[in-house]
């Protein structure tokens, strides 16, 4: 039975994408190279994880030669809007602030990351009434 088709990049996904925002564009052969630093892959996993990224419309690509130059589609803002909107939906039946609340609720939440956030809530609700 197939796997079904994420929505948004997973983690060996967007380790390919990172190097295409940071590079803008790039041959398989380059990516692989970058993603080798941290752990060993293959140039054969690599070129199989472009084509699963064309399919989803995350990259496009040019010839080159014999290379495929590939570039990211979406910009990494897209990308985390896509995640979020699918935690979303996946999790917080697309309530943003069922979403907060469930944050708030965590222990991480200092005194004064929640001192900056309430401050941020209060610019974009002056943005929003003018």
């Amino acid at each position: 039975m197939a796997r079904p088709v994420s929505p948004t990049p997973t983690k060996s996904e967007q380790a390919i994408l990172e190097v295409l925002w940071e590079k803008g564009e790039a041959s398989v052969r380059e990516v692989a190279d970058e993603l080798s630093k941290q752990k060993p892959l293959a140039y054969t996993t690599v070129l199989t994880m472009f084509s699963i990224l064309a399919k989803k419309g995350f990259v496009v690509h040019r010839q080159e030669g014999r290379a495929f130059i590939y570039r990211a589609k979406i910009t990494r803002e897209q990308a985390r809007n896509q995640a979020l909107d699918h935690l979303l939906t996946q999790f917080f039946d697309g309530s943003p602030n069922l979403l907060a609340q469930h944050l708030l609720n965590q222990d991480g939440v200092d005194r004064t990351e929640l001192k900056a956030l309430r401050e941020k809530v209060e610019r974009a609700k002056l943005r929003r009434s003018t």
